[in-house]
Formats: C-alpha cells, structure tokens, sequence
C-alpha cells in the first residue's frame, strides 16, 4: 500500500498518488465573510480622505480668487484645531495622552516652532518655484495629491501602506500650490492649513473610530456635505461627479466586494508548500 513518505522506498513512481489524494481538499480555508454595515462603515476612511483633498484644493481656489483672506481662514483653522485638539483629549478621557507622556506645554512649544518657522520661511516658499510654469505646478500639485491618497494610511496591512511618505506627498504639493498664491501670508496660511487637514485631521478621525464610532460616522457625513457643497460653489457639475464617486466607493464598492466573495473558489491541499510551524530558534543558538 502506498504511503506518502520519502523514507521508504516503494514500489511506486515518485509521482504517484492513490485515490486518497483529494481526501485532503480543502476550499476557501482564509476566506473572509464580510457584513455590508462593517464594509461601509470602513470605506468612511477613503471617503473622509477624498474629502480632505477636495475642501484643500476648493481653499486654495478661493484664496487665489481672492475670495477668501488668509486672515480669515487662519482664525477660522486655528479655531477649529483647538476645538479638535479639545475633543481629542475627551474623547478617551486623556488616556492616550498619559501613555504618551505627552503634556499639553510640549504640544503648545511644538506647534509655535512649527507656526514661528513656517512664517519665517514662507517668502521662500512664495519665491521657490518661480523658474517653474504654472502648469507644471498644477501637474506637479496632482501627482501628489494622488500619490498622498494612494500611500494613505486606510488601515489595512499593505506594503504600499507609508504614512510618512503619504504626508510629504500632501506638504509637497501645498507648497507648490501655495507659491502660486499673491502673497507670503497666503503661502504661510495654505501650507498651515494644510498640516492641519493632512496631519492632524486624520488622527482625530482615528480617535473616533476607535472611541465613538456613531460619531465617527456622523462627523464623515457632515464632512463629506461640506466638501459636497463648497464644490458645489465652484462646478455643480464636479459636485454631482464627486458625488457619485463617493456613493459609488461607499455603497457600491462594499457591495461588490460581498457579491465577489461568493464566487470565491481557493482550493488547499496536500500539493500546497509545507509550512514549518514549530519554534526552530532553539537550533540557532
């Protein structure tokens, strides 16, 4: 009788099986079963992160429009970041910070050399790119953007995945937008404001994942109709388009998602490559 050894010689050739082959046949072992409330509720991510990009690009059209003073766009961000700043501490009752060892001084020192060195190099930044055409910025703007977007953080355990990289895609690009601006307070305000919306703006959405998920919920659908509706100032036409990308990314993809998992068809079984399981570390002492 054969047996699927190779310390024993048989009667057999070496490819040989018997009719117990397939006894071993196993189907969709990893596969995952998803909830269409769980999938939506985590496309919130990519949807809140759209909309970041959306409401950046609308406040520096309006500022190169002259329709928004920088003035008033820094009081109105500097509010706001207090008021997150506020709700982030709340939200956990302060336990993060305590298992940081962060105090609310070093945030205060921090964000002040951040402001003090922004301003004293912003006549730099206004400066930085004047050798360079406005449509190469424009370009150059986009490319960015898109590669902040598709290095973002989202959560998932991907090799793609750099926050880091994620972030100087978005400083980069607020810069070059921000040197098409009139003057250096616009370009100081643009690339504050964006360090807000692409670094500080995402960890408070975290929080409120993980803390209050009704309100996470609640601040991504307030947020995504106010990118919605400030677009809609601009184009009514690239509303309804933005629209439907994020009902499409939000409702239609999870749906798709949950239909393909059904025709799913991986197969396992004895001809799958062995894995080594036992802890083998006591033989590189």
């Amino acid at each position: 009788r054969w047996q699927k050894v190779l310390y024993e010689r048989q009667p057999f050739p070496d490819n040989y099986v018997d009719q117990r082959f397939l006894e071993e046949l196993r189907k969709n072992v990893h596969a995952r079963q998803y909830r269409y409330q769980a999938v939506v509720f985590q496309s919130g991510a990519v949807v809140q992160q759209l909309c970041s990009v959306c409401v950046f690009v609308l406040t520096w059209w309006y500022m190169d429009a002259g329709m928004l003073s920088p003035q008033g766009l820094f009081v109105a961000a500097l509010v706001l970041s207090l008021l997150g700043y506020v709700v982030f501490d709340a939200v956990d009752g302060g336990a993060g910070r305590w298992a940081s060892g962060r105090t609310r001084w070093a945030d205060l020192k921090s964000t002040l050399v951040f402001a003090a060195f922004t301003y004293g190099f912003s006549p730099v930044l206004k400066t930085l790119t004047e050798s360079i055409s406005t449509d190469t910025i424009y370009a150059m703007s986009a490319l960015m953007l898109l590669g902040h977007l598709i290095f973002f953080d989202y959560g998932a355990n991907a090799a793609i995945v750099s926050s880091t990289l994620s972030l100087n895609m978005a400083i980069f690009a607020s810069v070059c937008l921000a040197s098409r601006l009139p003057r250096s307070l616009h370009a100081f305000v643009m690339v504050t404001f964006a360090m807000q919306i692409f670094a500080l703006w995402p960890m408070l959405q975290k929080k409120l994942k993980a803390w209050t998920p009704r309100c996470y919920v609640g601040v991504t659908v307030l947020f995504a109709l106010t990118a919605l509706a400030g677009l809609a100032t601009v184009s009514s036409v690239g509303a309804v388009l933005f629209a439907s990308l994020l009902l499409t990314i939000s409702c239609l993809c999870p749906y798709c998602l949950i239909r393909l998992q059904l025709l799913k068809d991986n197969i396992h079984g004895p001809w799958d490559e062995a894995e080594i399981k036992e802890d083998l570390s006591r033989f590189l002492m």
